[in-house]
């Protein structure tokens, strides 16, 4: 079983089955990805509101590989094991265009983090903390058809999950879609709350290191994984949850979000931006009823262990 490195001097944000590797491996080997943050290079700890608008989104999601494993066919899958995440010290959350609640923010806004092996530092004034649970926001393969296809909606192929459980100890499945699987990975949070609701998470530059199996004839759907339970540590001291009710779940979310919004700026005194990007980095959205028609409920859950006095 080898290993090997690869940094992110070459990115792509596609997928494409007939994109060249730059990496072959055997089943078993393990890789190290040097992966940069989110934007392509073009956030840095300088960064600041004033320079949002000037982002260039056709450089978002720069991802590194792709890597081909030896004899992986349509038919398998492909079992990543998710070891490592080596941060670098820094991170950001920005508000998107696209974002939960993008009418209501449309003035630029960027919140820097101070990332610890312990813990994402959001205000050292007031004690905010929201725990280091670094995953990867995007991992897939190649796709089933040829073509071109952007990284933005995740697909079946996985790609732009943003699920927080795949993060360290995971083992995710992903089925094989295109002969070496050709899997990439990019888009490192160092944290985030269920939804990523204002469009980023805690984005963060990071070194990971991922373990690849081939699993013959492993016919799977979909990405599939299990998890180590990655809301354990921000779950101690309980939470305050918020609803949303009503037919339209998209609605009930964004309800439940600004209810929120409300409570972080009027009991913990931050600004509505403040309280925006810290629901995305830390307050996971869950569909708390989804069968009793016409209405369904979407409920907020804040972790209290984040407010540290």
């Amino acid at each position: 079983m080898a290993e090997y490195f690869l940094d992110h001097s070459i990115t792509h944000n596609f997928w494409d089955r007939s994109y060249p590797p730059r990496l072959h491996i055997d089943s078993g080997d393990t890789v190290i990805f040097d992966v940069g943050e989110g934007s392509g290079g073009q956030v840095t700890p300088q960064t600041t509101a004033a320079d949002l608008p000037s982002i260039d989104r056709s450089r978002l999601h720069a991802l590194v590989g792709p890597v081909l494993i030896n004899g992986a066919e349509p038919g398998d899958a492909l079992e990543v094991e998710m070891l490592n995440f080596q941060h670098h010290g820094w991170g950001f959350t920005y508000i998107t265009p696209g974002s939960l609640l993008a009418s209501e923010f449309e003035a630029p806004y960027i919140h820097h983090w101070r990332v610890e092996d312990w813990g994402c530092v959001f205000n050292e004034e007031k004690a905010i903390v929201v725990p280091f649970e670094p995953f990867c926001g995007i991992l897939g393969v190649a796709p089933q058809e040829d073509g071109r296809l952007n990284t933005y909606p995740p697909r079946r192929n996985a790609g732009n999950i943003d699920i927080r459980g795949v993060g360290r100890g995971a083992r995710v499945w992903l089925p094989v879609l295109a002969p070496g699987a050709l899997f990439s990975t990019g888009d490192t949070h160092a944290a985030q709350g269920e939804g990523e609701v204002c469009g980023t998470a805690v984005e963060c530059p990071m070194q990971i290191t991922l373990r690849f199996h081939l699993r013959k004839n492993m016919r799977i759907s979909d990405l599939r994984f299990t998890t180590p339970g990655p809301a354990a540590a921000s779950g101690a001291a309980g939470y305050y949850v918020t609803s949303g009710t009503g037919p339209d779940i998209y609605e009930n979310a964004r309800t439940a979000v600004r209810a929120m919004i409300d409570y972080l700026s009027s009991e913990h005194c931050l600004t509505r931006a403040e309280a925006y990007v810290l629901c995305s980095a830390a307050v996971d959205l869950k569909i708390s009823n989804i069968v009793t028609p016409p209405n369904r409920v979407v409920t907020a859950h804040l972790p209290l262990s984040i407010f540290q006095h």
